[in-house]
């Protein structure tokens, strides 16, 4: 039996939770406890599509809030305030 999130022929929605971190999720199975859904149900590769349109920074909200950065600095090289 193959793993359902690697099925490339299925049908997913995008979560995401809390710490801005996405995931994309069997349309079949319920969508776990502190994750909502910003997309879909759709297939896989448009799902991936828009994880990867819309999730620039990996790192967790927290942590990109503990270093007072913005949520694309790293990728702009500049902090909140604008300063390099």
């Amino acid at each position: 039996m193959t793993n359902p999130f690697d099925n490339t022929d299925g049908v997913f929605s995008v979560l995401v939770n809390h710490e801005n971190q996405h995931s994309l999720w069997p349309d079949f199975a319920p969508i776990p406890q502190g994750w909502q859904q910003v997309y879909g149900p759709d297939g896989h590769d448009a799902c991936l599509a828009y994880v990867e349109d819309n999730w620039h920074d990996m790192r967790p909200a927290s942590l990109i809030a503990a270093m007072g950065e913005a949520p694309d600095a790293h990728r702009t090289g500049r902090n909140q305030d604008g300063t390099a």
